[in-house]
């Protein structure tokens, strides 16, 4: 009997990390054009492109006009300081069509199924007038997958990147690092009193480059340009060294089929408790079922509430799943200030210890 084609031997690593890697390139499993992107990814942990839309400039000009106005700062105005006001949108994807569009580009798509090895799908998108000038952090921490390492992210400039703009950093070769979860850093999340999913990896991210004496790299992007990073490269936002400068950008992340999605963050894997991700496809707008090898694990809501009858012997209570919030939390005026959150499916008090107090946003007047 002839052995099994190299292709099915790792269906549970992605193709651009899997150990396998040179031999699968030998073998054929991807098209020659998309080899460079792939030995990019598989080495370095990310790769630029050309976005691949004959109308990308016109997609931008249009978001920009539609979403300038919604920051509550004058992007228009080369002297009006740029740094105020919300630095993002969240799932614009829901009302305007060419985020939609852009996200959803079925030669992204395709390109980043071949690349990791499965079908890609959009799930979630940002965008931004300026710079995020956010710490350094892994995107693992947020959204995981079981089998690990199926997530990606691309961020697409919308405009000439000024060096003194905040630029996009990034650690090459920091991909290959260890995926760090609530047990490797000692933490129980059960017991969790922190108020950001980033803020307990962030020091220990620190640590890891300057034992590997790792230097960061900017992306001087071009209008036009997009990188495509790995789940665990290391990134965020440079300081804005001139606040008057715009740094607009479109970032969309990506899942891939046949997996568990869940948040590392707020999730101890070791006792199965997992905290399942509700996710949905932006190009069809339907819900993508939590799948193990094929087969539909549960819904998430009862997949959270059963770890924790397992754990706690009892479900939780709405005082138990909001402990971590501010006292002077107020979901209404959250959902007033963050609009981009109001038209979303999770609710305020969910999106703001998911993501808002990691993001700084206000929630009190």
């Amino acid at each position: 009997m002839s052995a099994a084609p190299l292709t099915d031997m790792l269906p549970g690593i992605p193709l651009v990390e899997s150990p396998l890697f040179e031999g699968l390139l030998a073998g054929g499993a991807l098209p020659a054009e998309l080899e460079p992107i792939a030995r990019q990814l598989n080495e370095r942990g990310y790769a630029v492109i050309d976005f691949p839309d004959p109308k990308i400039f016109e997609r931008i000009e249009r978001i920009k006009a539609n979403l300038g106005p919604r920051f509550g700062i004058d992007v228009r105005d080369p002297e009006a300081l740029k740094t105020q006001g919300d630095n993002r949108i969240q799932d614009a994807w829901q009302f305007d069509d060419d985020v939609a569009a852009i996200a959803s580009n079925s030669e992204v798509v395709a390109m980043l199924g071949a690349l990791w090895g499965r079908r890609a799908f959009p799930f979630q998108t940002l965008n931004f007038p300026v710079g995020t000038q956010q710490a350094a952090h892994s995107d693992s921490v947020h959204f995981s997958s079981l089998p690990e390492r199926f997530m990606c992210g691309v961020w697409l400039a919308m405009e000439d990147i000024d060096p003194d703009a905040g630029p996009l950093l990034y650690y090459p070769g920091s991909h290959r690092w260890p995926l760090l979860s609530n047990l490797a850093i000692g933490h129980k999340n059960r017991n969790n009193d922190r108020k950001s999913a980033q803020a307990p990896f962030e020091e220990i991210w620190q640590a890891i480059v300057a034992a590997q004496q790792l230097q960061p790299e900017t992306f001087l992007a071009r209008k036009g340009q997009a990188l495509i990073w790995s789940a665990n490269l290391l990134h965020g936002g440079s300081p804005q060294a001139d606040p008057r400068l715009t740094r607009w950008s479109q970032v969309t992340h990506y899942y891939f089929e046949d997996c568990i999605y869940y948040t590392p963050a707020f999730s101890d894997e070791a006792v199965g408790r997992l905290d399942v991700r509700s996710i949905t496809d932006v190009s069809t707008g339907k819900l993508i079922p939590n799948l193990y090898m094929g087969e539909e694990v549960s819904r998430p809501e009862a997949v959270r509430l059963g770890f924790m009858q397992r754990l706690f012997g009892k479900r939780p209570s709405s005082l138990e799943r909001t402990a971590d919030l501010p006292e002077d939390f107020d979901e209404t005026t959250y959902l007033k200030l963050n609009p981009d959150v109001a038209r979303g499916s999770t609710s305020g008090a969910e999106h703001y210890l998911r993501h808002g107090c990691n993001e700084g946003r206000r929630y009190r007047l």
